[in-house]
């Protein structure tokens, strides 16, 4: 309901005392077995929503009826690109249109009364294992979407911009370098290429930005999430180190031209699909008596990150779910402090979180009046051990460099103790769970 992407309702019609009287008013059966993982958005007694594959949905908020429904026509053979089914996240709305990303690469703007296509526009080369999860969100006129596909075969990721009237793509970032033999389409593509080592182009680099973005209209500053590596495994696609920028890391663009103003790196040389495209969160915290302007987010690496949205300065990091792929972050550098043990190296490792994430597309909210983070948690591990075989880049199939491999001992009464999910608040000033 706001740029800051907060997901907080003022609203104070049900509270405490009433909350027992709710009961059913309607429900819809949505005739697509597949995966739901939309947030609604209502305008003027409209709930717009979204399917598998792209499917948008206008529903009566009354009583439950469809007004009209948008299908992209996406074949079932398209899924297999897929590394998590074919979810989609939801639309965004704009003066008289909604807009929608489609599973197979294409952003479509659709009459908001009618759901008529006004526009659309193919946005990834479907030639690879490109798709579209997230939802666009839209800041100066122009409709922001980015890609996923960093599970499968060469996929390097990016966002782009384009004209909310017309479509025109008015500018691309990307988040991964390309081939360095070619000229960089900017300096933050030339200095990121100093961070990847061997031939990581010809595998793509991965990157991609599958979900979660926010808008500051003050700073005018877009923050995007960034994804993970493809493959996951660094020794594979960067076989001599580095922090292969901008993985796993929160971009701050200016949302006119593209061009970055600051970045921070969650998880450097990301080798265990440690996101950091969950949602953020733009509060104004007053830490240490000084009104800071910040960006929070809970990424799957199980640290909690509260971060200066304006210059990209880390105010504080601490563990919000068990994480034992490091200690702690380092307050002066940024940098997590690792345990050397947990990349893997010629051994087999049980990793926390998991690949799931300790938090993952699923949507915190903050409340200012308790100034409290609401926060669905994973407790959750896999076993990382490099692949046997090696690695050959292969379109339409799950190609990471690893093998998960399985421990005997962890039966599976044991694995129901050990591996959990639950709901916590969390204080973002003090950096502690308040309860769960």
């Amino acid at each position: 309901r706001d740029y800051q992407e907060t997901r907080f309702s003022p609203l104070k019609q049900i509270n405490s005392n009433n909350v027992a009287q709710l009961g059913l008013a309607w429900y819809l059966d949505y005739d697509i077995g597949r995966g739901f993982e939309a947030t609604p958005l209502f305008d003027n007694g409209v709930l717009y929503t979204t399917a598998a594959r792209g499917v948008v949905l206008a529903v009566d908020a009354k009583n439950g009826k469809v007004l009209w429904t948008y299908d992209p026509s996406i074949g079932g053979n398209f899924d297999s690109k897929g590394c998590c089914d074919a979810v989609n996240r939801g639309v965004a709305m704009y003066g008289d249109k909604v807009y929608v990303g489609t599973f197979d690469g294409r952003l479509v703007a659709l009459n908001k009364q009618s759901g008529k296509v006004v526009w659309e526009t193919v946005t990834v080369d479907q030639s690879k294992d490109y798709t579209i999860t997230g939802a666009p969100r839209v800041v100066n006129g122009k409709v922001i979407i980015g890609n996923g596909g960093a599970d499968m075969g060469t996929v390097r990721g990016y966002v782009t911009a384009y004209d909310s009237e017309t479509g025109k793509q008015v500018w691309r970032f990307y988040t991964v370098p390309g081939d360095p033999s070619k000229p960089f389409e900017n300096k933050a593509m030339e200095q990121a290429a100093k961070t990847w080592t061997g031939e990581w182009w010809k595998m793509g680099g991965g990157g991609t930005a599958w979900d979660s973005m926010a808008y500051d209209p003050e700073l005018n500053l877009l923050y995007i999430g960034v994804g993970n590596g493809q493959p996951w495994n660094s020794k594979v696609r960067s076989p001599q180190g580095g922090d292969n920028l901008y993985l796993s890391s929160i971009v701050a663009l200016n949302p006119d031209n593209g061009e970055m103003v600051w970045y921070y790196q969650e998880t450097p040389g990301e080798t265990w699909d440690f996101t950091a495209t969950q949602n953020m969160i733009l509060a104004d915290l007053k830490i240490n008596g000084e009104m800071r302007q910040v960006i929070m987010q809970a990424p799957k690496n199980g640290f909690f990150y509260v971060i200066d949205r304006k210059t990209g300065e880390l105010i504080s990091a601490e563990k919000f779910e068990y994480a034992n792929w490091a200690f702690s972050i380092d307050k002066k550098t940024g940098r997590p402090i690792e345990v050397p043990e947990a990349r893997y190296q010629d051994i087999r490792a049980m990793v926390f979180p998991s690949p799931f994430g300790a938090h993952n597309w699923h949507p915190m909210s903050y409340n200012p009046m308790t100034g409290l983070v609401y926060l669905p948690t994973r407790h959750l591990a896999q076993p990382f051990m490099d692949a046997k075989e090696p690695y050959i880049n292969k379109l339409g199939i799950f190609n990471v460099a690893i093998d998960a491999g399985d421990d005997p001992e962890l039966t599976f009464d044991l694995r129901k103790l050990l591996f959990y999910g639950y709901l916590q608040a969390w204080d973002p000033i003090k950096q502690r769970k308040v309860w769960s």
